[in-house]
């Protein structure tokens, strides 16, 4: 084997060697997982960072959370609601990871961290361009403590071009993709999506990039700089909104819930609520109209092809409306669904929460927190082999693990954790809560 490939996967296969005896200690002989092994340290705060770092420890990686130590993630103020004094917001994007709180802006705090370093395989940040070459720890010089480091940056719009220096708010991201101006009613406001998408799809994107060079390492030794950008990340969803403009020299606009290319493809109002409907195809049409009784809809010329229908969808629209309104919602998703018609509820979230379809399969899933209690998260979709990735951390308590990772990974003595937190250099939650 190359040299240069040595060190990093012998160590690789020793830390997921203790991993799996850990595991088999804790979680009597729980399976391996695809990262078992692989260090994270994540410098990553609020969603986009924690999100990406909360996925690769689903997958197996540890992922040690390094956070400020007297306010801690942003994040943990973001509320409420509060669960005993824990925000909701916090435990949502923050399980399987051991909280380790240093001040990187002390000196000693520093010094920590690039000893942290020399273990890790991967190094993930989301500040803002610029604040890990002030603070000493960019890329360059991680990487003089370990040359075999993959270091991840996740920023609201990129490290180069004008807007390189703006703040990456999820909100402000959505409006300056396009995403914004292309959801929402015709003659209504642009209208933001209902979830942080531009925050959740860069993390997204910078599991799959760090996922991509911790492979590329193994090959060939090379250890990548990952970078995302939200605006880059949330523009690349524009798709076939993009390829419309590209084909044709104009934008978009919002047409609501309808489809640009396809109908009857949105949402109508039953007799009893609103359902989604998917006529997708000529098939699904036919069968719509053969289960609806709808023949002269069938044998109108101006519905007879799926692009016909898309150029007469404001006569076609209303006909559809008034065929759905005769029943309930869950009539027409039983039946129209028994024919093979794309069709479906429009269900709240605590419908999605508790919907047999998610928890059968075991998506919501159960931990138990020192202080909140029960927590309750929707885990990663990723199935291996059938099997839905339990989770073995719940998310932790500011500093929780900082002791025992200084001492296991540094191997610290307990007199020097003890004048590193009497300096404020670390929070170590036991010595925290002593003299509180």
């Amino acid at each position: 084997m190359d040299q240069r490939l040595a060190d990093p996967i012998a160590a690789h296969a020793a830390r997921a060697s203790q991993a799996s005896r850990a595991d088999d200690d804790s979680a009597g002989h729980a399976p391996a997982r695809p990262l078992d092994g692989i260090r994270v340290l994540d410098l990553t705060r609020v969603v986009s960072g924690p999100f990406a770092t909360m996925h690769l420890g689903d997958l197996g990686a540890e992922v040690i959370k390094i956070e400020e130590p007297t306010r801690g993630d942003d994040s943990r103020a973001f509320g409420p609601p509060f669960v005993e004094g824990e925000s909701a917001y916090f435990l949502c994007v923050n399980r399987n990871k051991r909280s380790c709180a240093i001040d990187l802006k002390h000196e000693a705090g520093r010094a920590l961290l690039l000893s942290l370093v020399k273990s890790a395989d991967v190094v993930i940040e989301n500040f803002r361009p610029g604040t890990m070459q002030r603070l000493g720890l960019d890329p360059q010089t991680l990487r003089q403590h370990n040359p075999q480091l993959i270091y991840c940056s996740i920023s609201g719009f990129g490290s180069q071009g004008p807007d390189a220096q703006r703040p990456g708010y999820d909100l402000i991201v959505q409006g300056e993709a396009g995403v914004m101006d292309i959801t929402g009613e015709p003659d209504g406001q642009p209208t933001k999506v209902g979830t942080s998408i531009a925050d959740m799809i860069a993390g997204l994107f910078a599991a799959q990039g760090i996922l991509s060079a911790l492979y590329e390492r193994t090959q060939t030794g090379v250890a990548r700089h990952v970078e995302v950008s939200m605006l880059d990340a949330l523009a690349s969803l524009l798709t076939f909104n993009a390829g419309i403009y590209f084909a044709t020299g104009q934008s978009p606009s919002r047409r609501g819930n309808e489809h640009p290319t396809i109908s009857p493809y949105e949402t109508f109002e039953a007799s009893d609520g609103w359902l989604n409907l998917g006529v997708a195809n000529d098939k699904f049409w036919r069968l719509f109209c053969d289960v609806t009784g709808a023949k002269a809809l069938f044998d109108d010329e101006r519905f007879v092809t799926a692009p016909l229908r898309v150029q007469h969808r404001q006569a076609l629209k209303p006909l559809v409306t008034d065929i759905l309104r005769r029943n309930t919602r869950r009539h027409w998703v039983d039946t129209l669904g028994a024919a093979g018609v794309p069709c479906g509820l429009i269900r709240t979230v605590g419908e999605v929460c508790e919907a047999p379809q998610l928890t059968q399969r075991g998506m919501i899933v159960s931990m138990q927190h020192p202080v909140a209690g029960e927590v309750k998260n929707i885990t990663t979709p990723v199935r291996l082999d059938g099997e839905a990735l339990r989770p073995s951390l719940a998310p932790p308590l500011l500093g929780q693990h900082t002791r025992e990772i200084l001492r296991s990974v540094l191997g610290l003595s307990e007199d020097a954790i003890d004048s590193l937190s009497a300096s404020g250099t670390v929070r170590d939650l036991a010595t925290h809560a002593a003299q509180d």
